[in-house]
Formats: structure tokens, C-alpha cells, sequence
């Protein structure tokens, strides 16, 4: 791997801002690596959406962060890693992949109660990487499953604290709470933005799984695999490119509290 290819930077992308929770992982175990990021946010979610669709969507944001050099591709959205992941890596042979994979191992080791809750999109649920790792994982604790459906919605809007997010996770994590839940999952990549409203509404005892920290070490290891690691010694650089409004997504990296990262806007499709 040649000096220049180390020095390229990591593309990272997600329907909407959800993917920034593994883009900060990223920083804080890759300091020296520059990463351009792609925000979906003219389709976002991508929950609901078909698998085809979601397909496309990921196969068109590939195209583009290769062509601005991407050296490794991080797939930072749960329902787009069960949906297209395995057809990325077909359809771009060359390129390496990093995914989500629900948290369900560490979750199923770490439970004391043997009741562990997995809050994620319906088709990061319906897809096959969610049963396979159940099934793999999980065959003897009890898993509870809620979509948290609009939660995405209030996070794209910047709403972490605001009265319908708070009933979306009062709602979910009553339920599991009655049932002797204390470990929980998160399946989709714009929940960590609400685990301060997740602990308090859940308390001290539920261990909360994060998996945006394994993703960054995830990433590590390949890019020291494919010999890819940035050897610059200063801080790297954020480029970030929305299919939404450059003004909006301003303001909510200010409430997600990311600093003044440069922000590009695009048109959906743009290679």
C-alpha cells in the first residue's frame, strides 16, 4: 500500500446523522485519519424502505466516496448493513467494508437477568444478520424487540430531549423494564445520541450497548490489514456531504454537539 493510499481518507455514511455516532468513535480511536461522511438525509430513514432501494441507495453513496479516494468504506447504519452489506462487497470487491452488527453477543454474555432488549429499525430486525446472530447468541436469554417508531425522525431533528422522544423510549423501555430487562441494544446508529434520556428513564442497573467504540476498532484492524493506516502525525480532518439542507444539518451538529465540521451539499445520485 503505497503512501498515498495510507494518507486517503475513510468514507463513513448512514441515511442521516445517526452514522456521526460512529464517525465520533472513529475520531477518538483514529485521531490522525481525515473521513469524509455522506448523510442521506433527502431519503432518511431507511427503515421502512425495501431492500432493493436500500440496495441502490448504499451502492450509489459507494461510488461516490470512492471517488473521492475512500481507502475503506464504513457502513455506519444498521438497516443499510443488513440490507446491503454483503451485496457491497460483491459489487466492490476491491473496496473493504465495516458494518453494524446488532450487539446481541456481548449483550447475551453480559446479561444477568437473562432479559436483554434490542431497540433497532423493522428491517434491521427482518433481515437475516439480526436472526442469524439470535439464533448464533442469544438461544438461551429472553430478547425483547421494540422499533421505536419516529424515534430517527425526532433525532434528525435535533429533538434528544423533547417531549415525543420521550414518550417513543418511555414506551419501549417500560415495557422491557416489566419484563426484567437490564441490558439493552442499540441497533441503529442514531440512538446513542438519547442514552442520556435512555439511562434515565431506564435507571442505573440497565447496562446500555453502544456498539460505535467495537466499530472503530473494527475499522483499525483492517485498515492495518490492508497495510492503510495514516502514518501523519497531526489531527485529521471531517469533510461532510448531505443530500439535505447545508443549514439544518449546521445547526443540529451544534446540538449533537460535533463542532463546525465543513458541510457540502449534493443532489441525490451525484457521483
Amino acid at each position: 500500500m503505497d503512501s498515498q493510499r495510507k494518507n486517503s481518507p475513510i468514507g463513513v455514511f448512514d441515511s442521516g446523522v445517526g452514522g456521526l455516532s460512529v464517525l465520533r468513535a472513529i475520531r477518538a480511536h483514529l485521531p490522525n485519519e481525515d473521513i469524509i461522511y455522506y448523510a442521506d438525509q433527502a431519503r432518511v430513514p431507511y427503515g421502512a424502505r425495501s431492500l432493493d432501494e436500500i440496495r441502490s441507495f448504499s451502492e450509489e453513496i459507494t461510488d461516490f466516496l470512492l471517488a473521492r479516494g475512500a481507502k475503506i468504506i464504513v457502513v455506519a447504519c444498521n438497516t443499510a448493513s443488513a440490507a446491503a452489506l454483503s451485496y457491497l462487497r460483491k459489487t466492490f470487491p476491491d473496496t473493504p467494508f465495516v458494518g453494524m452488527e446488532p450487539a446481541v453477543k456481548p449483550a447475551a454474555e453480559q446479561t444477568n437477568s437473562g432479559v436483554v432488549g434490542v431497540l433497532a429499525t423493522p428491517a434491521t430486525f427482518q433481515g437475516r444478520l439480526y436472526a442469524s446472530v439470535v439464533e448464533r447468541f442469544a438461544s438461551d436469554v429472553i430478547v425483547l424487540q421494540n422499533t421505536c417508531a419516529g424515534l430517527v425522525e425526532e433525532i434528525e431533528r435535533g429533538a434528544l430531549d423533547g417531549e415525543k422522544t420521550h414518550q417513543i423510549l418511555n414506551s419501549a423501555l417500560r415495557n422491557m423494564l416489566g419484563h426484567g430487562l437490564d441490558t439493552l441494544v442499540l441497533g441503529c446508529t442514531h440512538y446513542p445520541f438519547v442514552i442520556p434520556l435512555i439511562e434515565e428513564i431506564a435507571g442505573n442497573h440497565v447496562r446500555v450497548i453502544d456498539p460505535a467504540p467495537a466499530v472503530a476498532k473494527q475499522v483499525e484492524y483492517r485498515l492495518e490489514t490492508i497495510r492503510a493506516k495514516s502514518k501523519v502525525d497531526n489531527e485529521g480532518t471531517v469533510q461532510i456531504y448531505t443530500t439535505g439542507n447545508v443549514e439544518k444539518l449546521a445547526s443540529l451538529l451544534t446540538k449533537l454537539g460535533f463542532e463546525n465540521f465543513p458541510i457540502t451539499g449534493i443532489k441525490k445520485g451525484q457521483v
